[in-house]
């Protein structure tokens, strides 16, 4: 009787063992890429009299695709996410151009879906000698030559990051102090504008920037510290872009390419308006960040 129950005792075990080795098989449904991509063009300024708008070259732009998730612009091999499928491009070539814009629309699993648009875009903006000058050292009298000048946030001034409400005139919501952001990933990071229109990030190894627009720009978040509604020290790499100078309703603005930042990445337009320009050596910016509700503020100065 005692050798019988043993012999269960043995098969028992081993049923138990083959069983709790055994791989769980997880289904995941049918993945399906997207499809019936559809992608609109509106050329701000466009009329009957003016098909390819008012000659601030901008453009916005609108996708939707069946069974996305996210989609990407692609102009000239610079990409830039969108999640909503909505973007606003700057073509600041001089002209009547046309520009070929590809959508990549992502899908379960990774599937993905492309297709293309063409418009024509007319640009008329030159951008002052003076605004030239000061951004990049563009010198009058040798027009050709390869000149950049590299900018910092002006920690040492007051009020030099800040945020307010939309197409507000002051960041009345909250001003830093000097230095307040000491030791967060914004102080030791340096752009530089060259004459060629290539922008030049230095991140000092981490940036500052506002959740959920880092995460779902720039990557899942598995080193920088949560702070509110902020990521301090975002690991992340020196990058560079593209930028162009334009000035939709007579403001001038500084457009950077894909997800390209100045100082803390809020996501949005990626457009900076030159709200003030006088002071020697210094920039005075606004950008409108991805909520589409806030205007985040920075004073920049030449390194």
């Amino acid at each position: 009787m005692k050798n019988i129950n043993y012999i269960k005792a043995f098969l028992f075990a081993t049923v138990f063992t083959f069983l709790g080795c055994q791989d769980n098989e997880y289904s995941f449904g049918e993945i399906i890429p997207p499809s019936n991509i559809v992608i609109t063009a509106e050329i701000v300024g466009a009329d009957d009299d003016n098909p390819n708008g008012d000659g601030s070259g901008v453009v916005n732009f609108s996708a939707t695709a069946d069974n996305a998730v996210s989609y990407k612009y692609v102009l000239n091999e610079v990409e830039k996410v969108s999640l909503s499928g909505k973007d606003t491009i700057s073509f600041s070539t001089l002209g009547l151009n046309t520009y070929t814009v590809t959508v990549v629309a992502s899908g379960i699993a990774g599937t993905t879906s492309s297709k293309s648009i063409q418009v024509d875009v007319l640009s008329t903006y030159a951008p002052p000698v003076n605004l030239i000058s000061k951004l990049y050292g563009f010198d009058p009298a040798d027009p050709t030559a390869v000149t950049s000048r590299t900018w910092k946030i002006h920690s040492g001034k007051a009020g030099h990051f800040g945020v307010g409400p939309l197409g507000g005139t002051w960041p009345e919501y909250y001003t830093a102090g000097v230095n307040e952001k000491d030791g967060v990933g914004m102080y030791d990071d340096r752009f530089t504008f060259s004459s060629d229109g290539s922008f030049t990030y230095v991140t000092g190894g981490t940036i500052l920037g506002r959740d959920p627009f880092v995460i779902n720009d720039l990557g899942p978040n598995s080193t920088g510290i949560v702070n509110g509604a902020d990521i301090e020290n975002y690991v992340f790499e020196d990058f560079t872009a593209t930028y162009s100078l334009i000035a939709p309703g007579g403001v001038e603005t500084i457009s950077l390419s894909g997800n390209g930042f100045i100082g803390y990445y809020s996501g949005g337009t990626h457009k900076y308006e030159i709200i003030d320009r006088a002071v020697p050596n210094e920039l005075y910016l606004r950008t409108t960040d991805g909520s589409g509700q806030l205007d985040w503020w920075f004073i920049i100065t030449l390194e």
